[in-house]
């Protein structure tokens, strides 16, 4: 059994983009568990430990706005990458040409509660401890410490934490009863690095909170 901790974090944007919308981008109504593990990553992370989360608790009511922002529509080839990382030349794309605006329909005004817990996955050695990686974490959570800036979904869209230390969360009103969210992305499977996978689950809100350890989860 993994040690359990409590996270809140919050932000004025939000965009947890569906892959299903390929041209203008269109956030989820919540955060999905892989942008919630990816903030606990930032705060605090090992190769020898793995989050799994367990509960995401929607404390604001769900408020959508749209926005436009400058993109490119090209990307340097991955080969020009790794050849630049071996010392050739340094792969260039003059921006002006391939900017476009977007339309990008995001959250406002988040505020979620993360619940998880984090298990070893043996990468460190017969010494290593959950109680050394547990401590680190929660004083990381209390200082407001990160291994980089935490962000919903894009980096445009930065994100605070703290640790959560009440035993209730509050929820909006809006929030309460039973909410059918529909599927969601719940992560990638990097099982086979060669075949890389999406998983999805069907999310139900109760109440404000959405049970991440209690669905099932389909690739």
């Amino acid at each position: 059994m993994g040690y359990g901790v409590k996270a809140e974090t919050w932000g004025p944007l939000a965009l947890f983009t569906r892959p299903e919308m390929k041209t203008e981008r269109m956030s989820y109504d919540v955060m999905t568990p892989s942008a919630a593990r990816g903030i606990l990553e930032s705060i605090y992370w090992k190769p020898e430990l793995r989050y799994i989360i367990d509960r995401i608790y929607v404390c604001n009511p769900i408020r959508f706005t749209n926005i436009r922002r400058n993109e490119v529509s090209e990307k340097i080839p991955r080969t020009d990458a790794l050849a630049a990382m071996n010392g050739c030349k340094v792969p260039y794309m003059y921006a002006p040409s391939v900017i476009q605006q977007r339309a990008s329909t995001v959250l406002r005004d988040v505020r979620y509660v993360i619940e998880a817990h984090f298990e070893l996955t043996g990468k460190g050695g017969e010494r290593d401890s959950e109680e050394k990686h547990y401590a680190i974490l929660m004083r990381r959570l209390k200082n407001g410490q990160c291994f980089m800036q935490p962000y919903f979904g894009c980096r445009e869209f930065p994100a605070k934490f703290r640790l959560f230390e009440s035993e209730t969360v509050p929820t909006a009103p809006e929030n309460m009863g039973e909410k059918d969210l529909g599927f969601m992305l719940y992560d990638m499977d990097y099982s086979d690095r060669k075949n890389i996978k999406p998983m999805f689950f069907r999310a139900v809100m109760h109440d404000g909170c959405i049970d991440i350890k209690g669905s099932k989860v389909t690739s």
